[in-house]
C-alpha cells in the first residue's frame, strides 16, 4: 500500500518547537506592531524588510539547531509532505520529503513568483547578533531602497500572500496525493491550502484518510479514521 504522510507542527512539538496556534504559537505571537498574519507576508518583506527579517530570525531561525524526535526518525523512510519549515525530517534522514512551505536553513534570490530559481544555504552562521540589524540587511543584500528583484535574498518560506509554485514542489506533491492508496495526516489543524488540496483529492478518488491528533479537526468525509493521540503515541501504537 502506498501511504502518504502529511505532517504539521504537532509532529515537531516534542522537539521543542512551538506549534502555530497554541498560546506560544507562531501565529499567536506577532511583533511589537504587527500580527503574525501581517508579518509573514511578501508585502511586509518588501515594505519593512528589517522588521520582517528580525521577526523571522527570532521566531523561526532560533530553532535551527534543534534535533529530530522519534516521529521524524520513524518517518525517515516514508513518503512525506511536511508543512513544517524546521528541516527536522531531513536531519532524521528522509532524503525525498517535500517541505511544501519551505525551510529555515535555505534561502533563494528574491524573485517574481513562478520564476525558476535555486535554493542555497541560509547565511545564519554569519549573523552577528551584537549588530543584528546591520548584519541581516547586509547578508540579505538589502539597501536603502529595500529588497531588489534578482539581487537581494529572501528566506525560502512560503508567505501568506504567496502561492504554491514548482519551487515548493507543488506538482510533485500533487502527484504523490493522486498516487496514494492512503493519506495519513499527523499533527495538523487543516487550516492551510495543502491539507485541503489533499482532502479534495482523497474525496474525489475515494482514498482512505487517517487523522492523528489528540484534538483532531472535524472534516467532512466519510472514509476517515481518527486516532485521538499524539504522533509519538501513534507510532508506538502501530508497531
Amino acid at each position: 500500500m502506498a501511504t502518504l504522510y502529511i505532517t504539521g507542527a504537532g509532529v515537531s512539538a516534542q522537539s521543542g518547537i512551538p506549534t502555530f496556534r497554541g498560546d506560544e504559537g507562531f501565529w499567536t505571537i506577532g511583533s511589537k506592531n504587527y500580527t503574525p498574519q501581517e508579518m509573514a507576508t511578501r508585502s511586509m518583506y518588501i515594505e519593512h524588510p528589517l522588521e520582517f527579517l528580525t521577526w523571522y530570525y527570532h521566531r523561526f531561525v532560533c530553532y535551527r539547531n534543534h534535533g529530530p524526535n522519534d516521529v521524524h526518525r520513524w518517518l525517515a523512510d516514508k513518503q512525506l509532505i511536511t508543512q513544517n519549515i524546521d528541516g527536522l525530517d531531513g536531519k532524521a534522514g528522509n532524503e525525498n520529503y517535500i517541505s511544501i512551505h519551505g525551510r529555515i536553513d535555505e534561502v533563494t534570490v528574491f524573485h517574481s513568483q513562478g520564476d525558476k530559481v535555486s535554493r542555497t544555504l541560509a547565511p545564519w552562521a554569519e549573523i552577528d547578533e551584537a549588530h543584528l540589524s546591520d548584519s541581516l540587511l547586509s547578508l540579505f543584500r538589502i539597501g536603502k531602497n529595500g529588497p531588489q528583484l534578482n539581487e537581494s535574498l529572501k528566506p525560502y518560506v512560503l508567505l501568506f500572500d504567496e502561492y504554491y509554485t514548482d519551487l515548493y514542489q507543488i506538482n510533485v506533491a500533487q502527484e504523490r496525493m493522486l498516487n496514494a492508496d492512503r493519506i495519513v495526516f499527523m499533527g495538523t489543524s487543516f487550516s492551510v491550502n495543502i491539507t485541503q488540496m489533499a482532502l479534495d483529492i482523497a474525496r474525489e478518488k475515494s482514498i482512505p484518510v487517517e487523522i492523528v491528533d489528540p484534538d483532531p479537526a472535524h472534516i467532512l468525509y466519510h472514509n476517515v479514521t481518527v486516532h485521538r493521540m499524539t504522533a509519538q503515541r501513534y507510532i508506538e501504537y502501530i508497531k
